[in-house]
């Protein structure tokens, strides 16, 4: 029963995460968030460089499903962490982020489970270096993944649950 236990905890974690996001779902397909869709995110943001020049607004895609990252010590499952990840992403550039979706995915997975293995997760996780470096990282795949398309990655949900 001992054995069964760090492999039980993973899984029921992983299932609270997808009834969560099941649960939370609006039934709408997924979107992308303009800015012009928070008022008060909404005001000009001149550029100095660009005056003359119409600027879009870039729009944030919301990655459909949470990241799900179990926290090993001892070899054992310690503690999972849960993250929801939007991007930044140029305006016309939503519907080619979403059909890259499941390599995004599993890129991020990497620098997450590499993340988690080298101790951001434990401890002080949320310390503003160990989140800019984890920030770092996932815009880095991310560039190497869409090709300079996505500029900014957000991480908009952020917990972390000891077993």
């Amino acid at each position: 029963m001992k054995k069964l236990i760090p492999l039980i905890l993973p899984l029921l974690g992983v299932c609270a995460g997808i009834g969560a996001g099941i649960y939370l779902k609006t039934g709408a397909a997924p979107h992308a968030v303009t800015a012009e869709d928070h008022s008060s995110a909404a005001s000009d943001h001149a550029n100095p460089d660009h005056e003359g020049e119409p600027q879009s607004p870039p729009q944030y895609v919301k990655l459909n499903n949470q990241f799900i990252v179990p926290v090993i010590e001892k070899d054992q499952v310690s503690s999972i962490v849960v993250l929801s990840i939007s991007l930044e992403v140029e305006s016309a550039d939503s519907e080619s982020i979403f059909a890259m979706e499941p390599k995004l995915r599993d890129s991020f997975l990497q620098v997450l489970f590499d993340h988690s293995n080298m101790g951001g997760f434990q401890g002080a996780f949320t310390n503003a270096s160990k989140m800019a470096s984890l920030r770092r990282s996932l815009l880095a795949v991310a560039k190497q993944v869409s090709g300079d398309k996505i500029t900014n990655v957000l991480i908009t949900d952020l917990a972390r649950q000891n077993v």
